[in-house]
């Protein structure tokens, strides 16, 4: 058992304190904390530590809005006041970007906070499993696959929260609840909610008839997967969620298994940012990747002269080619491949004016290895892991483009996860 003061906090949320001049990490806790804590792993520079006991509180700390925090793994930071959490988001952004050589201090701005820090997902993904007592539907206890119970999430919209509750009435009917692992809801602008319910293949017949008449009696549109995204199954209800993203407003519509960022509110601001570093004079020739249901096309064409949205999950682009039509907007172009691919098939260097990069949390070095001959004049790149685009904007620095600026945006209040935007110039 030790002792130790945390003097900071971690990419990945964690606290750090030092004894005998190591390294120790331990989560939930605060900078300025005194605490008691088990080391359950020693890495030899470094250890890892379970939290024990706060034996000093920080001054800076707050008791937990949520009675499952520290059990369920949902949340990191609910003991920090908002304006800590994004304070120390910035600290802990700026000093993986600086420490890597990538961008200069004075060029990181500061964090734009959400305007709200609870109630803001638009969707989630409860875990299920079956008990002794019943059916349990939550979330993962942090570093394990155990279910922590949830009747009330603080971090999701209203309608999320009412169909939560209905679906955990429902279950303990369910001809098969064992089977069940997973159930994702997730609602549009309109309030309007999908379930995509996933099931073990040998039960997923005997649950169709069960989500079908729970859907239609609840008023939630539904779906049935049993496997990869490619066994999804219509049950009930319009499959498309909608939202309204950028100053001119695009109104896009997304189908289940599409990526759509969780926080509409901060995804908006994040669209106006991308506009904004764009600079679009109208006469542009524009290339994104990883472009999804066009979160960053559509609002782009609607300034440029032309744009091409990559993106390798066939489904995500029927729906940005749909958003283009109903959008009223012919200067845009989806095509359905791998990124990488996409770029070695495309026209000559020099052929795109701005690029625009927003990759899985893995990041895309191997993309912008392809990239790199294109030598597009601006890149601008979107990343949800400051270590994966430290990583990639070395790459970048190193042959020939240099960070003019960078700035996190919190999407995901009281969580460790930092979304950011950073815009690269070609210097000749």
């Amino acid at each position: 058992m030790l002792e130790l003061t945390i003097e900071k906090l971690t990419h990945g949320g964690r606290g750090m304190g030092r004894h005998d001049g190591k390294a120790v990490f331990v989560p939930l806790t605060c900078p300025g904390d005194r605490v008691r804590c088990r080391v359950n792993r020693d890495r030899g520079r470094y250890a890892e530590a379970e939290l024990v006991e706060v034996l000093v509180p920080a001054t800076g700390r707050r008791e937990p809005p949520c009675p499952l925090f520290g059990d369920c793994g949902g949340c990191q930071w609910q003991h920090l006041p908002y304006a800590l959490q994004c304070t120390w988001k910035e600290r802990i952004f700026r000093e993986l970007l600086v420490r890597k050589g990538v961008i200069e201090d004075q060029d990181i701005e500061e964090t734009q906070a959400a305007a709200e820090e609870f109630f803001y997902r638009s969707r989630a993904q409860f875990k299920c499993r079956l008990t002794p007592h019943g059916p349990v539907m939550g979330f993962y206890r942090g570093g394990s696959h155990f279910v922590v119970d949830v009747e009330r999430c603080l971090l999701v919209e209203p309608p999320v929260q009412q169909v939560l509750t209905r679906l955990r009435q429902a279950v303990v009917d369910a001809p098969a609840a064992d089977a069940i692992p997973q159930i994702d809801v997730s609602c549009g602008e309109n309030r309007q909610v999908r379930v995509v319910l996933h099931a073990l293949p040998a039960a997923a017949d005997r649950l169709q008839p069960w989500l079908r008449t729970l859907a239609e009696a609840s008023g939630f549109s539904a779906f049935l997967q049993s496997g990869r995204k490619e066994t999804l199954r219509q049950v009930w209800g319009e499959p498309g969620l909608t939202q309204r993203v950028g100053p001119d407003p695009v109104n896009l519509v997304s189908g289940p298994g599409c990526f759509t960022q969780v926080n509409r509110v901060q995804n908006n601001r994040l669209v106006e940012a991308v506009l904004e570093a764009a600079d679009l004079q109208g006469s542009e020739s524009v290339l994104d990747l990883f472009c999804g249901i066009g979160n960053f096309s559509l609002p782009l064409a609607r300034r440029a002269a032309e744009v091409v949205g990559i993106e390798d999950y066939a489904p995500a682009i029927s729906d940005a080619r749909r958003n283009a039509d109903r959008n009223g907007l012919d200067n845009v172009r989806f095509v359905a491949e791998d990124a990488r691919i996409g770029l070695q098939r495309r026209h000559q260097p020099g052929s795109c004016d701005l690029v625009v990069l927003d990759p899985p949390r893995s990041g895309c070095y191997a993309v912008i290895k392809e990239l790199l001959p294109f030598a597009p004049r601006r890149i601008i790149y979107v990343s949800c892991d400051p270590a994966t685009l430290a990583r990639d904007l070395q790459l970048l620095v190193h042959n020939g483009y240099r960070a003019v600026h960078s700035r996190p945006v919190d999407l995901f209040p009281q969580t460790w996860h930092i979304e950011s935007l950073t815009l690269l110039e070609r210097l000749s």
